[in-house]
């Protein structure tokens, strides 16, 4: 669900957001709410270039989201605010988006715009499409799961995205802790009805949301927030007197308004555990089919269908066996592929004895790679990176790694998540392409650059396209090999291991939500197929489960990226450059993958006529 925040009936876009430059193209805009009609909307007047109109759109959708205008970096009258987490409120942003796309398509000839116009028209074209397939299964989701939850991800932002640096900061966080009690009783009060109608996560979910919950309840002390906001405020230049009293005013926050709502959630999912299902994929969901259907043309930007993604997952997972089985040699291990697997999985020279130890050896090969990178790219990010642990209260439920992008106004730079709640899980064997994947060049190179695009439309500069962004992040695990890295077999090895984690999801993901295999039979698949600890193994498929069809979006998007890197090797002969090609992909932004291919041909098609030209 996204976040959107209550507006009145019919506003201009200055209203909004007071845009200078809005005002100065005199856009006259109504924005959709939940009052108001499908048949109305989001208006421009005629005559209204194609760049203020995505800039009209962006504000509209900003003043919808006080969580979004915070991960930008904006800190306006809205910073103390979370927004309106209703059905309601879902429906006015979708409105929205849609409206908008339609008065795009009414008033722009894509023929006659320039290129790159024409380029963020059909990319804000596709982007309404797949938020209109993927409409009519709005409420299918788990609003309180391990991976996405709300029960973690609302303390997470504001440990991690609001800023205190000032007192009214200060003010507005406590006001975010005073508004989880609204946000709160929303999303349990929708998880209810939800639970009514029989969409509910299987029952092994509800301990790891009960745990997040409890963790924040039980503190004999400060929890979390309570912690945090305490970390910030000691940094603020005012007297110990006014530090206390803002401590003072999140305590009462929390206990007499987040408190209770938390309290109230968790004696929901208790209440849901207890009637929860035991069957695994969302097969059992009405309309199922249809929407894991919806979820995969959505994440890949393909038309495979569910079985056809099964068998490239299964054509991939042999050829990796049949690369690893090379390094077996190489090593001089003696014994099948699964006795290696298992070497790998429980040798304890492969593991770390100390979180300090292994945020030290990532960031050593962040710092590494950050020398290589010039060689290999003409554009590189300006934002710094820095590598964190998860956060205690959610490191039991949390992902084993992520990344989340720097702020475009250089106040937060990018940060790559580790979850080292158990070193066990985390093999020093995989920590080079992991690094490679979160890091540089992977997350935090492409998406710190596509932040910094100034001069594309905002939703292109702050949005996603999940093939695109996750097939770049597995892209560049492979790229590090070609860079020079990886220069010892086992860290080879943990490369080729992962690429094998990315194979075996379009297995697993597919078996579970198509092919209706439980947890158990895709768990065991894993343990067969990959050398990945048991933990890992386990989290990775409970978070398939929870959100279907994402994980087949990094092998289709990498191998995409690799079937054009080698097009241009095959078209340019000599005259392929590296760097050239690295910049094509990323200077669009994230873009599906049929426009990705339709780049990257005119680009070779530019570098041939270039040559020509040198040639005459």
């Amino acid at each position: 669900m996204k976040v959107v925040a209550p507006f009145c009936l019919t506003v201009s876009i200055l209203a909004l957001a007071g845009c200078a430059a809005v005002q100065n193209d005199e856009i006259a805009v109504k924005t959709a709410t939940q009052a108001v009609s499908e048949r109305d909307g989001f208006k421009i007047e005629a005559g209204t270039s194609i760049d203020r109109f995505f800039v009209a759109y962006d504000e509209a959708d900003l003043a919808l989201s006080p969580m979004s205008k915070a991960y930008r970096g904006i800190r306006d009258e809205d910073y103390g605010r979370w927004g309106d987490f209703s059905d309601a409120g879902e429906r006015a942003q979708y409105l929205l988006l849609q409206t908008a796309a339609q008065e795009m398509r009414e008033s722009y000839d894509l023929a006659t715009l320039s290129q790159e116009d024409a380029l963020s028209y059909r990319l804000f074209d596709s982007m309404a499409k797949r938020s209109e397939s993927l409409w009519p299964f709005r409420d299918h989701g788990y609003l309180f799961n391990q991976m996405t939850g709300a029960q973690s991800r609302l303390p997470a932002f504001l440990i991690g995205i609001h800023q205190v640096s000032n007192v009214d900061q200060a003010h507005d966080y406590v006001s975010r802790v005073e508004g989880l009690g609204e946000v709160l009783r929303t999303l349990t009060a929708e998880s209810n009805d939800r639970a009514e109608r029989g969409i509910m996560p299987p029952d092994w979910v509800y301990p790891y949301v009960i745990s997040d919950i409890e963790n924040l309840l039980s503190a004999e002390s400060d929890n979390a927030i309570i912690e945090d906001f305490g970390t910030k405020v000691k940094g603020l230049d005012i007297d110990d007197a006014a530090k206390a009293d803002l401590e003072m005013q999140v305590d009462l926050a929390w206990t007499d308004t987040a408190r209770p709502a938390f309290e109230n959630l968790l004696a929901e999912m208790k209440r849901q555990q207890a009637i929860a299902p035991t069957e695994d994929g969302i097969w059992r969901l009405p309309d199922g089919a249809a929407y894991y259907e919806a979820l995969l043309a959505s994440y890949t930007t393909t038309n495979l269908t569910a079985d056809q993604i099964h068998a490239i997952g299964l054509r991939e997972v042999a050829r990796i066996h049949g690369e690893m089985r090379e390094i077996m040699q190489e090593v001089g291990f003696e014994g099948s592929l699964q006795d290696f697997f298992e070497h790998t999985r429980t040798g304890d020279q492969f593991f770390y004895t100390s979180r300090e130890a292994y945020i030290a050896d990532a960031e050593a090969r962040i710092a590494a790679m950050e020398q290589k990178l010039p060689e290999y790219f003409g554009t590189l990010p300006k934002a710094p990176m820095v590598i964190k642990p998860v956060e205690a209260f959610r490191e039991k439920s949390a992902g084993k790694a992520f990344y989340q992008s720097p702020a475009p106004d250089g106040s937060r730079p990018g940060t790559y998540y580790v979850n080292l709640y158990n070193l066990r899980d985390m093999s020093k064997n995989e920590l080079e392409a992991l690094a490679y994947h979160e890091g540089l060049p992977g997350h935090h190179l492409q998406r710190a650059i596509q932040t910094e695009l100034g001069d594309i439309p905002a939703f292109r500069r702050f949005g996603g396209v999940t093939a695109y962004t996750e097939g770049w992040g597995l892209y560049s695990e492979e790229l590090g090999k070609d860079m020079g890295f990886y220069t010892a077999p086992y860290s080879d090895f943990g490369r080729l291991g992962m690429e094998l984690w990315r194979a075996a999801r379009l297995v697993v993901d597919t078996g579970i939500h198509h092919k209706r295999w439980s947890r158990e039979d895709a768990i065991a698949y894993l343990q067969k197929n990959t050398p990945n600890p048991e933990g890992d193994i386990r989290k990775a498929i409970e978070r398939y489960v929870v959100y279907p069809g994402q994980a087949t979006a990094y092998m289709i998007g990498k191998l995409k990226i690799m079937e054009l890197r080698q097009l241009a090797r095959d078209e340019l002969g000599q005259a392929f450059d590296i760097r050239g090609f690295h910049d094509a992909v990323l200077e669009s932004g994230p873009v599906p993958l049929s426009i990705l291919e339709e780049n990257i041909k005119a680009w070779i098609a530019r570098k041939k006529g270039a040559e020509s030209s040198m040639g005459q």
